[in-house]
C-alpha cells in the first residue's frame, strides 16, 4: 500500500476537538488511562517531533512554545462510535488500537483495561475512550509494541479519539449525552452483518442525523456470514439511507482508491455515507478503514480556531471525580479562549445562580501534563482542594470577566420527531443542550394547543432542579419515553448572577 501522508496546514491543524482521551489524573499528578499498557511518565505534551513528506518545511519541527499559536502537531478528530449491543464495535476498537486481530481475547483485554481505569478513577461509566495515531507516512501508531498512550501521542502527527458510546437502550440517555457534550466531528455506526439493523441501530442513526453529526457505516463480522447474508445487510442499509428523511448517498468502499475518494467526498458533502464491510477476526478491509481515517480531514480551519481562541475561556464540565493526592478533578472541553496552568476562573451556576472562584492547579491532555489549553481541546483540570460536592455535570468554568447567561426559563424552536398522540403543555421531558442534561417542563407552545409528530413550533421550557448556563443558537434534543424532538435555543430569560466566596 503506498504511503498516504497528512496534508500540511500552515500555522497549525484547524479542528474543533483536541482529542477526548480517558482523562484521569493519577496519584501526584500522574495518570492512569484506559488501554495504556504501561505507566505514563508525566512528560509535557507537544515534545514529540513531527515529520512531513508533503511540505517544504524542515523535516523536524521545533517544540511548540508555551504561549505559541495553534498547536501544530496534531490533526485531532473525535469519532463517536455507535451501534447496537453485540454489533462488534468494542472488538473493532480493540483491534484498531491494540494492533492485533481478534482471537477471542481482544475484547476481554480491552474490557480489562477499562475495568482497571474505572477502579483507579473511582467511577464507572458506559462511555469509554480509545486513541489511534497516524504518522506523516500514514502508518498506524497504536498500543502495539507495548507503547503507552503518551508515546503514541509523541509519535503521531494525527490523532483519532474514539468515543465508544453505550449500545444498550437502557443507557440511551448516556449515549445522547456523549453526542451532545463531547461534540464529535464524525460518527461511526457499527452494524453486525448477521443481524443487520436491530436493537438501537436505527435510533442511533436517527440521533446522528438529528444532531447533524456526519456518519459512516461499518458492517462487522462478515467472517461469520455467507456472502449472500452480507449482501442482504448491505442492501438493507442502502435502502434505509435512501429513504425520505434520510436522503443519503451510500458509497461502498471496496478498494484503496474508494477509501481515498470516500474520505474526500465525505468531508465535502454531508449526503455521502461511506460503507465498509470488515472482519475483526480475518482483518478483511481493515486497511481500507485505516486509510479512510488517516485521510479524513477536520471540519474546522485554522481561521475559525483563531477566532475561538480570541474569546474569553469557557470550559464545560463533563466529568467530576476525586483522585488521591491530587484532589478534585474535572474533565471536559475548552470551547473558547485559552486556559493556563495556575489561572483563576469561576465555576457555576450553583442552585442559586452563583459562580464560585477556583484555581486551575494543573492540566493534562492525552494523559500528559501541559501548561496551556486552547479552544477545542479536551483535558482534565486538577482543582486542588475545591469541594467536589459543589460541582455537577453541566457547569462551566469561565473567566471572572465574562457575564455568563444563566436561566431557569428559555424558548426553543423545535420539531417533534415522534409522539404516540400529541404533545401538550405541562409535559416533562429530559432536555439535552451541550453538556446540560436536566428535566424541564414544557410550559407553553406558541400559537398552538398541541404538537403532533413532524410539526414545528416555538415553545417555552422551565428547568426543574436548578438554573443552567445556556447560549442562544445551541442545538437542543429532548425526549421522554418514545417522545423525541430536536431544535435550537432561541432566547433566554436571564437571571442575575454573582461571584460567591471561595
Amino acid at each position: 500500500m503506498p504511503a498516504l501522508g497528512i496534508p500540511c496546514q500552515s500555522g497549525g491543524a484547524g479542528r474543533r476537538a483536541g482529542g477526548m482521551e480517558p482523562r484521569v489524573f493519577g496519584p501526584a499528578g500522574g495518570s492512569a488511562g484506559t488501554g495504556a499498557r504501561g505507566k505514563t511518565k508525566g512528560k509535557k505534551a507537544g515534545k514529540g517531533r513531527g515529520r512531513s513528506s508533503k511540505c517544504n518545511n524542515p523535516p523536524y519541527l521545533p517544540p511548540e512554545a508555551e504561549e505559541g499559536n495553534i498547536e501544530y502537531k496534531f490533526l485531532d478528530l473525535r469519532v463517536a462510535v455507535l451501534g447496537n449491543v453485540d454489533s462488534g464495535k468494542s472488538t473493532l476498537l480493540g483491534v484498531l488500537t491494540q494492533g492485533e486481530l481478534d482471537n477471542g481475547r481482544g475484547r476481554a483485554r480491552l474490557n480489562l483495561f477499562r475495568h482497571l481505569h474505572e477502579i483507579q478513577s473511582g467511577r464507572t461509566s458506559s462511555i469509554s475512550f480509545e486513541i489511534l495515531g497516524f504518522n506523516s507516512k500514514g502508518e498506524v501508531i497504536n498500543y502495539s509494541e507495548s507503547r503507552t498512550a503518551e508515546q503514541i501521542c509523541e509519535s503521531a502527527s494525527k490523532m483519532i479519539t474514539f468515543i465508544d458510546l453505550a449500545g444498550h437502550h437502557k443507557y440511551l440517555k448516556t449515549t445522547i449525552f456523549g453526542l451532545t457534550s463531547y461534540c464529535p466531528d464524525f460518527a461511526m455506526l457499527v452494524v453486525s452483518a448477521n443481524t443487520g439493523i436491530a436493537g438501537t441501530t436505527r435510533e442511533h442513526l436517527g440521533l446522528a442525523m438529528a444532531l447533524k453529526v456526519p456518519f459512516f457505516l461499518v458492517v462487522s463480522k462478515v467472517d461469520l456470514c455467507a456472502a449472500a447474508t452480507v449482501e442482504r445487510t448491505l442492501r438493507q442499509l442502502e435502502r434505509t439511507l435512501k429513504q425520505p428523511g434520510c436522503n443519503k448517498v451510500p458509497f461502498m468502499v471496496r478498494s484503496e482508491d474508494d477509501a481515498v475518494t470516500a474520505a474526500q467526498q465525505f468531508a465535502q458533502s454531508p449526503n455521502i455515507t461511506p460503507i465498509f464491510a470488515i472482519s475483526s477476526v480475518t482483518g478483511e478491509s481493515l486497511d481500507l478503514l485505516k486509510v479512510f481515517l488517516n485521510i479524513l480531514p477536520p471540519l474546522t480551519n485554522s481561521h475559525e480556531q483563531e477566532e475561538l481562541m480570541q474569546q474569553l475561556p469557557e470550559f464545560q464540565v463533563d466529568e467530576i471525580y476525586t483522585v488521591p493526592e491530587v484532589g478534585t478533578v474535572v474533565g471536559g472541553t475548552l470551547y473558547s479562549g485559552v486556559c493556563k496552568e495556575g489561572e483563576h476562573l469561576v465555576v457555576g451556576p450553583t442552585d442559586g445562580g452563583v459562580f464560585l472562584p477556583l484555581k486551575v492547579c494543573s492540566i493534562q491532555r492525552n494523559r500528559s501534563t501541559c501548561r496551556v489549553l486552547r479552544a477545542g481541546q479536551a483535558a482534565t483540570l486538577a482543582l486542588g482542594d475545591f469541594e467536589r460536592s459543589l460541582l455537577r455535570k453541566g457547569m462551566v468554568l469561565v473567566s471572572p470577566e465574562m457575564l455568563p447567561t444563566v436561566c431557569w426559563v428559555f424558548e426553543a424552536e423545535i420539531v417533534l420527531l415522534f409522539h404516540a398522540t400529541s404533545c401538550r403543555q405541562g409535559v416533562q421531558v429530559t432536555v439535552h443542550v451541550g453538556n446540560v442534561r436536566q428535566t424541564a417542563v414544557l410550559e407553553h407552545i406558541h400559537g398552538k394547543d398541541e404538537l403532533r409528530t413532524g410539526e414545528k413550533a416555538v415553545v417555552r421550557f422551565r428547568f426543574i432542579k436548578h438554573p443552567e448556563y445556556l447560549k442562544p443558537g445551541t442545538k437542543l434534543l429532548f425526549r421522554e419515553g418514545m417522545t423525541k424532538g430536536i431544535g435550537h435555543v432561541c432566547s433566554l430569560q436571564v437571571i442575575d448572577t454573582e461571584i460567591g466566596d471561595p
